[in-house]
């Protein structure tokens, strides 16, 4: 593999037009709007056709007003469907993208017998090229593509920036920003107005078909790595940004694994998207599949260590002094586990809590209180559920069983207060103090 100035260009087009995507996606992902991305990217394609029919020109500026106009007519009849006829959005949005995408390729096509412009450029875009097509800045040769794309990115940052809050609060709740003063309305209009402008800037890199990649999936990925949305715009830069260039770099380096010389550097870039929202799907600190099962496998671990301190304090607490300490089988037959119970006897030993004697395990000092804390919360839980509830009737011991392993200090003091501080729960025992 030979790495040229030409495939930093690609790297850097296909990084602008990302990370200009991607800032606005995740204002379309926290709204509940994700195809409307796809929407808009489809159904401009009327507008670059009739604005090249009408002018006769591919210049950028008279295709992006045309595109614009039709992103703005876009988000109006999808949002006057949706309101007049009572189908859901995405019903709305269906009709409305398809039928204008439908026309916009007839008349691509129309046009395409009078000059080259094509529906597989549309679709797919010719990011290969861009190097290809520069104009002079400050004495440097720099490609067309990259200057739109990164004007589009600087616009859109401004406008982030700029409307931040405005942005956000209509975003979780368009209702709060309307009584606190914001148009919501004006605010969705500007952000689809940019959608479009943004996607008419990426049709030169990554064609419409591929945009939507751009626009969803690095906010998508985003969005499982944190909760901040300051972060989460970030993080979905970078996300797009490394896409772009693992994208490249798949595209001329995996396909000569399998004896060809490369593919398309757009539909990898799309994949690299995918790639890396799997990794975070899976693997994320918080929401990831692994992360999430880890997290289980702890706290279910943590309640069976919690189990058989409570299970040897009521054996202490039953038993006559000179009793015997509980043998480990009886622990495993009466928590109706093996290997579990096995870690974290382990567990607790090395913790200090429990202290194996004469062929069985018994609480340490330490273990005591821990238990005693616990057998505490669980018997307030029950006098909660029974006294103040009204629920004798029911299990309250497999309810007060779930809550005990989830009842800090001040739940237990809150409790204490609701309850009246008994001395006994319902079943006439002990509520340790």
């Amino acid at each position: 593999m030979e790495w040229t100035f030409i495939d930093t260009w690609i790297v850097f087009v296909g990084a602008l037009s990302a990370g200009a995507c991607a800032l606005l996606g995740n204002y379309l992902l926290l709204r509940r709007m994700s195809m409307m991305g796809d929407a808009i990217s489809h159904a401009v394609l009327p507008g670059l056709a009739i604005a090249f029919l009408i002018t006769g020109s591919r210049d950028s500026l008279p295709m992006l007003m045309g595109a614009i106009l039709v992103g703005v007519i876009t988000t109006l009849m999808i949002q006057g469907i949706d309101r007049l006829s009572g189908l859901d959005r995405g019903a709305s949005m269906g009709v409305v993208f398809t039928t204008l995408f439908a026309i916009g390729l007839i008349l691509i096509r129309q046009a395409a017998d009078h000059v080259d412009l094509d529906p597989s450029c549309v679709l797919y875009g010719a990011i290969e090229l861009t190097p290809l097509d520069t104009v002079a800045l400050l004495g440097w040769e720099i490609p067309q593509a990259a200057i739109t794309s990164g004007f589009m990115l600087v616009l859109n940052l401004l406008f982030v920036l700029v409307f931040f809050k405005e942005l956000k609060i209509t975003s979780f709740d368009p209702a709060l920003a309307t009584t606190m003063g914001f148009n919501a309305d004006a605010i969705h209009y500007v952000l689809m107005t940019l959608v479009a402008a943004t996607t008419i800037a990426a049709f030169e890199s990554v064609g419409s078909i591929l945009v939507i990649a751009m626009l969803i999936v690095p906010g998508a990925t985003a969005h499982l790595m944190t909760d901040r949305l300051g972060a989460m715009l970030f993080i979905s830069i970078v996300f797009a940004v490394l896409s772009a260039f693992l994208g490249h770099l798949g595209a001329i380096t995996i396909p000569t694994w399998f004896g060809f010389r490369d593919t398309s550097t757009a539909g990898m870039m799309a994949v690299a998207t995918g790639f890396l929202f799997l990794l975070a799907f899976f693997f994320s600190p918080r929401y990831g599949v692994f992360s999430r099962i880890a997290s289980q496998f702890r706290l279910g671990l943590r309640i069976v260590g919690d189990d058989i301190l409570g299970f040897l304090y009521r054996y202490q607490e039953l038993a006559p002094a000179e009793a015997e300490p509980i043998p480990a089988t009886e622990i495993k037959n009466a928590l109706r586990s093996d290997l579990a119970v096995n870690m974290m006897i382990w567990r607790l030993k090395a913790k200090g809590f429990v202290q194996q004697k004469n062929g069985g395990y018994a609480l340490t000092s330490s273990g005591l209180n821990a238990g005693k804390g616990l057998i505490r919360s669980h018997r307030l839980w029950e006098s909660y559920l029974c006294n103040v509830m009204g629920y004798c009737d029911a299990d309250v011991h497999q309810h007060a069983h779930q809550f005990e392993h989830f009842t800090d200090p001040k739940l237990q003091e809150a409790l204490v207060q609701v309850t009246g501080n008994p001395d006994q729960d319902p079943h006439h025992r002990e509520i340790p103090k």
